[in-house]
Protein backbone atom coordinates (compact mmCIF):
# COMPACT_ATOMS: atom_id res chain seq x y z
CA UNK A 1 0.00 0.00 0.00
CA UNK A 2 1.36 3.44 -0.41
CA UNK A 3 0.46 6.35 0.78
CA UNK A 4 1.57 10.35 0.56
CA UNK A 5 3.20 12.36 2.69
CA UNK A 6 2.73 16.10 1.68
CA UNK A 7 5.82 18.09 1.37
CA UNK A 8 4.47 20.82 -0.27
CA UNK A 9 5.03 20.70 -3.88
CA UNK A 10 5.85 16.94 -3.77
CA UNK A 11 3.84 13.90 -2.93
CA UNK A 12 6.40 11.21 -1.61
CA UNK A 13 5.21 7.80 -1.38
CA UNK A 14 5.89 5.79 1.69
CA UNK A 15 4.91 1.64 1.28
CA UNK A 16 2.60 0.93 4.46
CA UNK A 17 0.83 -2.27 4.00
CA UNK A 18 2.88 -4.03 6.41
CA UNK A 19 2.51 -1.45 8.87
CA UNK A 20 -1.73 -1.22 8.46
CA UNK A 21 -1.65 -4.82 8.45
CA UNK A 22 0.36 -4.66 12.05
CA UNK A 23 -1.74 -2.28 13.42
CA UNK A 24 -5.30 -4.28 12.95
CA UNK A 25 -3.50 -7.10 14.17
CA UNK A 26 -2.56 -4.94 17.01
CA UNK A 27 -6.09 -3.22 17.45
CA UNK A 28 -7.99 -6.74 17.22
CA UNK A 29 -5.97 -7.69 20.32
CA UNK A 30 -6.95 -5.14 22.12
CA UNK A 31 -10.83 -5.15 21.45
CA UNK A 32 -10.28 -8.73 23.05
CA UNK A 33 -10.16 -10.66 20.35
CA UNK A 34 -8.01 -13.56 18.42
CA UNK A 35 -6.13 -12.08 15.89
CA UNK A 36 -5.01 -15.62 14.72
CA UNK A 37 -8.05 -17.55 14.77
CA UNK A 38 -9.77 -18.44 11.42
CA UNK A 39 -12.03 -15.57 10.45
CA UNK A 40 -9.60 -13.25 11.25
CA UNK A 41 -6.42 -14.50 10.55
CA UNK A 42 -6.26 -12.44 7.16
CA UNK A 43 -8.06 -9.82 8.05
CA UNK A 44 -5.15 -7.55 9.05
CA UNK A 45 -4.18 -7.61 5.02
CA UNK A 46 -8.17 -7.32 3.74
CA UNK A 47 -8.17 -4.46 6.05
CA UNK A 48 -4.79 -2.97 4.33
CA UNK A 49 -6.12 -3.25 1.02
CA UNK A 50 -9.33 -1.54 1.53
CA UNK A 51 -7.94 1.20 2.81
CA UNK A 52 -5.55 1.51 0.19
CA UNK A 53 -8.75 1.37 -2.41
CA UNK A 54 -11.04 3.96 0.05
CA UNK A 55 -7.66 6.00 0.36
CA UNK A 56 -6.75 6.01 -3.45
CA UNK A 57 -8.16 9.98 -3.47
CA UNK A 58 -3.99 10.66 -2.24
CA UNK A 59 -2.76 8.58 -4.70
CA UNK A 60 -4.17 10.52 -7.83
CA UNK A 61 -2.02 13.12 -10.60
CA UNK A 62 -4.97 15.80 -10.85
CA UNK A 63 -2.58 16.49 -14.61
CA UNK A 64 -3.09 12.86 -15.14
CA UNK A 65 -6.59 12.80 -14.54
CA UNK A 66 -7.77 15.35 -16.58
CA UNK A 67 -5.12 14.24 -18.98
CA UNK A 68 -6.30 17.12 -21.50
CA UNK A 69 -9.86 16.56 -21.35
CA UNK A 70 -10.42 20.37 -21.80
CA UNK A 71 -11.80 21.39 -24.90
CA UNK A 72 -12.52 25.08 -26.39
CA UNK A 73 -15.95 25.44 -27.68
CA UNK A 74 -18.20 28.24 -27.78
CA UNK A 75 -20.77 27.27 -25.38
CA UNK A 76 -21.36 29.63 -22.41
CA UNK A 77 -24.89 28.09 -20.89
CA UNK A 78 -25.00 25.84 -17.87
CA UNK A 79 -23.52 22.58 -17.82
CA UNK A 80 -24.90 19.79 -15.15
CA UNK A 81 -23.59 16.87 -13.70
CA UNK A 82 -25.87 15.34 -11.49
CA UNK A 83 -26.31 12.44 -9.09
CA UNK A 84 -22.74 11.22 -8.95
CA UNK A 85 -22.65 8.68 -6.06
CA UNK A 86 -19.75 8.79 -3.86
CA UNK A 87 -18.57 7.33 -0.50
CA UNK A 88 -15.65 8.85 1.36
CA UNK A 89 -14.25 7.80 5.31
CA UNK A 90 -15.23 10.57 8.42
CA UNK A 91 -11.98 11.39 9.69
CA UNK A 92 -13.10 12.15 12.93
CA UNK A 93 -14.51 8.53 13.42
CA UNK A 94 -12.79 6.69 10.12
CA UNK A 95 -16.55 5.72 9.25
CA UNK A 96 -17.76 5.91 6.05
CA UNK A 97 -20.24 8.86 4.75
CA UNK A 98 -21.59 8.36 1.37
CA UNK A 99 -24.28 10.58 -1.33
CA UNK A 100 -24.47 11.98 -4.39
CA UNK A 101 -22.62 15.08 -5.93
CA UNK A 102 -24.18 17.25 -7.99
CA UNK A 103 -21.87 20.24 -9.80
CA UNK A 104 -23.33 22.64 -12.45
CA UNK A 105 -20.86 25.18 -14.10
CA UNK A 106 -20.97 27.68 -16.76
CA UNK A 107 -18.35 27.75 -19.31
CA UNK A 108 -16.13 30.58 -20.19
CA UNK A 109 -14.55 28.90 -23.89
CA UNK A 110 -13.75 25.49 -22.24
CA UNK A 111 -15.67 22.87 -21.33
CA UNK A 112 -14.16 19.59 -19.84
CA UNK A 113 -15.08 15.81 -20.93
CA UNK A 114 -18.00 14.26 -19.05
CA UNK A 115 -16.47 11.45 -17.32
CA UNK A 116 -13.67 13.89 -15.58
CA UNK A 117 -16.13 15.46 -13.11
CA UNK A 118 -17.23 11.98 -11.25
CA UNK A 119 -13.44 11.31 -11.38
CA UNK A 120 -12.62 14.39 -9.61
CA UNK A 121 -15.46 14.01 -7.07
CA UNK A 122 -13.43 10.60 -6.73
CA UNK A 123 -10.36 12.14 -6.34
CA UNK A 124 -11.58 13.90 -3.47
CA UNK A 125 -14.18 11.47 -1.65
CA UNK A 126 -11.60 8.87 -1.77
CA UNK A 127 -9.39 10.16 1.32
CA UNK A 128 -10.65 11.15 4.74
CA UNK A 129 -12.73 14.04 5.24
CA UNK A 130 -15.51 16.11 5.95
CA UNK A 131 -18.20 16.84 3.62
CA UNK A 132 -18.01 20.44 3.88
CA UNK A 133 -13.85 20.31 2.93
CA UNK A 134 -14.85 17.70 0.24
CA UNK A 135 -17.99 20.25 -1.53
CA UNK A 136 -15.06 23.26 -1.52
CA UNK A 137 -12.57 21.09 -2.95
CA UNK A 138 -14.35 19.72 -5.81
CA UNK A 139 -15.82 23.30 -6.73
CA UNK A 140 -12.19 24.63 -6.27
CA UNK A 141 -10.59 22.37 -8.29
CA UNK A 142 -13.21 22.77 -11.42
CA UNK A 143 -12.80 27.08 -10.95
CA UNK A 144 -9.42 26.80 -10.95
CA UNK A 145 -9.18 24.27 -13.90
CA UNK A 146 -11.99 25.30 -16.01
CA UNK A 147 -11.88 29.07 -14.99
CA UNK A 148 -15.33 29.44 -15.93
CA UNK A 149 -18.34 31.87 -15.33
CA UNK A 150 -19.47 29.92 -12.39
CA UNK A 151 -19.32 26.47 -10.33
CA UNK A 152 -21.71 25.28 -8.21
CA UNK A 153 -21.66 22.23 -6.38
CA UNK A 154 -23.98 20.66 -3.75
CA UNK A 155 -23.33 17.30 -2.12
CA UNK A 156 -26.05 15.33 0.24
CA UNK A 157 -24.66 12.73 2.27
CA UNK A 158 -25.08 10.27 5.17
CA UNK A 159 -22.70 9.90 7.53
CA UNK A 160 -22.50 6.10 9.62
CA UNK A 161 -20.47 8.17 12.80
CA UNK A 162 -24.53 9.42 12.91
CA UNK A 163 -26.68 6.79 11.91
CA UNK A 164 -25.19 3.74 13.52
CA UNK A 165 -23.62 5.67 16.82
CA UNK A 166 -24.01 8.50 19.33
CA UNK A 167 -27.31 10.21 17.99
CA UNK A 168 -28.06 6.92 15.97
CA UNK A 169 -30.04 8.99 13.37
CA UNK A 170 -30.67 6.79 10.49
CA UNK A 171 -32.56 9.42 8.17
CA UNK A 172 -30.72 12.54 8.77
CA UNK A 173 -29.35 13.53 5.37
CA UNK A 174 -26.23 16.52 5.69
CA UNK A 175 -26.53 18.51 2.68
CA UNK A 176 -23.38 21.37 1.78
CA UNK A 177 -22.87 23.53 -1.45
CA UNK A 178 -20.24 25.87 -2.57
CA UNK A 179 -20.73 28.50 -5.40
CA UNK A 180 -18.28 30.48 -7.14
CA UNK A 181 -18.44 33.19 -9.85
CA UNK A 182 -21.92 34.17 -11.23
CA UNK A 183 -23.54 31.55 -9.40
CA UNK A 184 -22.54 33.33 -6.00
CA UNK A 185 -23.20 36.71 -7.55
CA UNK A 186 -26.84 35.97 -9.23
CA UNK A 187 -29.27 34.23 -7.56
CA UNK A 188 -31.26 33.59 -11.28
CA UNK A 189 -28.13 31.35 -11.77
CA UNK A 190 -28.54 29.56 -8.64
CA UNK A 191 -32.19 28.86 -8.93
CA UNK A 192 -31.45 27.73 -12.41
CA UNK A 193 -29.14 24.72 -10.86
CA UNK A 194 -31.72 23.80 -7.64
CA UNK A 195 -34.65 23.94 -10.45
CA UNK A 196 -32.63 21.62 -12.85
CA UNK A 197 -31.85 19.19 -9.85
CA UNK A 198 -35.54 18.44 -9.00
CA UNK A 199 -35.61 17.39 -12.78
CA UNK A 200 -36.81 13.41 -13.10
CA UNK A 201 -33.77 11.88 -14.25
CA UNK A 202 -33.59 9.63 -17.58
CA UNK A 203 -34.38 6.42 -15.39
CA UNK A 204 -36.80 7.33 -13.72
Amino acid sequence: MDSFIDTGNVAEPIHLNGAVQEAVRELLAKLGEDPTREGLRRTPERVARMYEELTAGYHIDPGALINEAIFNIEYDEMVVVKDIDFYSLCEHHMLPFFGRVHVAYIPCGKVIGLSKIPRIVEMFARRFQVQERMTVQIADFINDTLQPHGVAVVVEGKHMCAMMRGVKKDNAKMVTSAVRGIFKSDHRSRDEFMGLLQHTTLDQ
